[in-house]
């Protein structure tokens, strides 16, 4: 099964911490098997406590944190739109959002730099609108 945003996101936040999977299972008293196949993507749909294990765990910013539940949410996200919008720290989480709702056709890669600044345009342009 291929990763999930939400399983690549724990991943990401995960090594970024330089955590190993026994060690984030520690932290959050879950059982490391099981946040291992959350990252693989063999299983989904964690509920709201392993959810919380996991943010206080990793101790994840709020920014963090919401694009976290996201992927738990919306399990058609994009892993590598996440995965790039977590890197870049200049990507706000309305920004992501509003990202993470595009589909993407045809067998080109996505560009999510471009993605990313098209959505910045049309967000100026409704707040302009609301000015």
């Amino acid at each position: 099964m291929p990763q999930t945003a939400f399983g690549s996101t724990l991943q990401f936040l995960r090594e970024q911490r330089c955590l190993s999977l026994r060690e984030l299972a520690r932290l959050s008293e879950i059982d490391h098997a099981y946040i291992f196949r959350l990252e693989s993507g063999d299983k989904e749909s964690p509920s709201d406590e392993v959810i919380s294990k996991l943010i206080r765990a990793l101790k994840m910013t709020k920014r963090e944190a919401d694009i976290f539940k996201y992927a738990a949410e919306h399990n058609t996200t994009d892993a590598g739109l996440v995965t790039y919008v977590l890197k870049d720290q200049a990507v706000s989480y309305e920004v992501f959002a509003a990202a993470a709702g595009a589909v993407f056709r045809g067998n080109t890669r996505p560009d999510y730099a471009k993605l990313i600044d098209r959505v910045r345009k049309i967000l100026d342009m409704e707040n302009e609108g609301d000015g």
